[in-house]
């Protein structure tokens, strides 16, 4: 009877978290809010904040709240990357970290449904327009027939050792131990996620430490050309959590399904006039009191089209030991 009581009590807990992802709004958003795959952190010197996205060789904005307004700065990795290969000029899927004195953006090179990819690391002090240095490649790399797609990394310091965790479809996401300045490789990759259903459309991940867990943040279901081709309801972009006391894994989801066996807890998903979030991260904002989630999504009362996907922020709640959108 207690051991019935128990895993009742554990199934409600799992479902009543499942059903509390439903309808958060997104925080406001002013001034130049169209974006995709953002990425946020403020200026250590000043407070400001700079936001980083797909397009435009690495978008710059920046504000001095999270709700803006936000304005375009221009470009970041001004002549393109050094990679030699296609796509090198268009650069997609940044991540920014402060380390030490320098803020190291990462970025991918690679063309739409390529594996040809690589992810490539710039940096600079200031993260002004015409401040940052591109470094080239950081070592991870793909090409037809591997195991992974270089694509969508992003960094973590854990202990002592930074990682890289990065992949896009075909074996969804990895992990790779980073030098101590971590600009290249240091060791051999580990699967941290995967879905072995469908087209495999795990990716965009991003890991983030509250004591005492690791939790692997990505993104899942079709991301993009809503307004030409809608996926099935429910297999739009959406954004899943699983979590380990090991930054190397195993991840499981609050069910205990293992995140390289399709597990994956819901955080947010489509609702009300929200579509297909995802592309996300999360910053430890103090003026914001927390931890924020934000992601790209589209307004269904604005357009479909990946023009038009916009910058949507949430505090979140870790009452129940996962991360709820409030």
């Amino acid at each position: 009877m207690l051991f019935s009581t128990f895993f009742a009590t554990a199934l409600l807990s799992v479902s009543s978290l499942i059903s509390s992802v439903a309808a958060q709004t997104p925080g406001a958003c002013s001034g130049d809010c169209n974006v995709h795959d953002p990425a946020l952190i403020r200026r250590t010197s000043d407070g400001k904040y700079f936001r980083f996205s797909t397009g435009n060789k690495i978008t710059i904005a920046t504000s001095s709240a999270l709700a803006g307004p936000w304005t375009n700065q221009g470009s970041a990795i001004t002549g393109g990357s050094s990679i030699a290969l296609t796509g090198n000029d268009d650069l997609w899927a940044p991540d920014i970290q402060k380390v030490g004195d320098y803020y190291y953006l990462y970025y991918s090179v690679s063309t739409f449904g390529s594996q040809a990819s690589a992810i490539g690391v710039a940096r600079s002090t200031t993260m002004e327009v015409g401040s940052w240095t591109d470094l080239g490649s950081t070592g991870i790399a793909s090409s037809s027939g591997s195991a992974y797609n270089a694509i969508d990394s992003n960094l973590i310091l854990a202990g002592s050792t930074y990682y890289a965790t990065f992949g896009s479809f075909w074996g969804d996401i990895y992990q790779v131990p980073m030098a101590s300045t971590p600009t290249k490789t240091a060791g051999t990759s580990i699967q941290v996620a995967y879905n072995s259903s469908g087209s495999h459309a795990v990716e965009g991940s991003f890991t983030y430490y509250r004591s005492p867990y690791y939790y692997l943040f990505f993104s899942s279901g079709t991301c993009c050309g809503f307004d030409t081709s809608r996926p099935a309801q429910g297999a739009e972009y959406r954004i899943n959590v699983c979590r380990s006391s090991s930054v190397t894994g195993p991840y499981v989801d609050a069910t205990g399904k293992s995140c390289t066996a399709g597990g994956g807890t819901t955080v947010l998903a489509s609702h009300d006039n929200v579509y297909g979030p995802g592309g996300q991260g999360i910053y430890p904002d103090t003026t914001q009191g927390g931890a924020v989630l934000y992601y790209h999504y589209v307004n269904t009362n604005i357009g479909y089209g990946d023009g038009q996907k916009l910058f949507g922020w949430n505090l979140l709640s870790w009452s129940t030991g996962w991360p709820v959108p409030t």
